[in-house]
């Protein structure tokens, strides 16, 4: 696996590079060789953020975590990542599908669940065209963190969202 260590308000120092590619390292025995794990570190007043995107065939891998210091922050990430992959490889295995980024050894292994993914409820609406402004005022109305809507200038189903911090973001499909 391939890395890519980046730091926001730091210097990535060769320990902690060394951490991050030691922890994660750990995670090489599911990826095929040509994958590239994305970090960034981030200290923001006093506080220790790591932030790990794995580009995947079909998706994202991608785990945020913050503590106090950066050690424990790179071992909490590593944790993550981890039972993700587990998640997304029972995906993979019920849909009958190769994926290039991991390994097949990887795919091939007995899997065991942890957690069973379960469905419990179900919503039909009906998706009247708005801009995205007025789709954040109406998830904030709603209380929720995001909203599904039909994009007024685009016709297309898009979402907005809550990001940390209080800005809002915005999901597009791409054309």
């Amino acid at each position: 696996m391939k890395y890519v260590i980046v730091g926001k308000n730091m210097e990535v120092t060769p320990s902690l590079e060394k951490a991050v590619k030691d922890k994660l390292g750990k995670l090489e025995k599911f990826f095929a060789e040509d994958t590239t794990a994305h970090v960034t570190l981030e200290i923001n007043h006093g506080r220790h953020i790591m932030e790990v995107t794995i580009p995947t065939k079909e998706g994202v891998i991608r785990c945020e975590q913050v503590s106090t210091d950066m050690y424990t922050t790179i071992d909490l990430a590593e944790e993550v990542i981890e039972r993700q992959l587990k998640k997304y490889k029972s995906k993979i295995v019920k849909k009958h599908k190769a994926q290039a980024a991991f390994k097949r050894e990887y795919l091939e292994e007995p899997y065991t669940s942890d957690e069973e993914i379960k469905i419990v409820r179900s919503k039909q609406f009906e998706m009247k065209p708005m801009y995205p402004e007025d789709a954040c005022v109406q998830m904030e109305l709603l209380g929720h963190s995001f909203y599904v809507f039909r994009n007024a200038e685009t016709e297309a189903i898009n979402v907005v969202y809550k990001r940390k911090g209080g800005s809002y973001g915005l999901i597009e499909p791409e054309e």
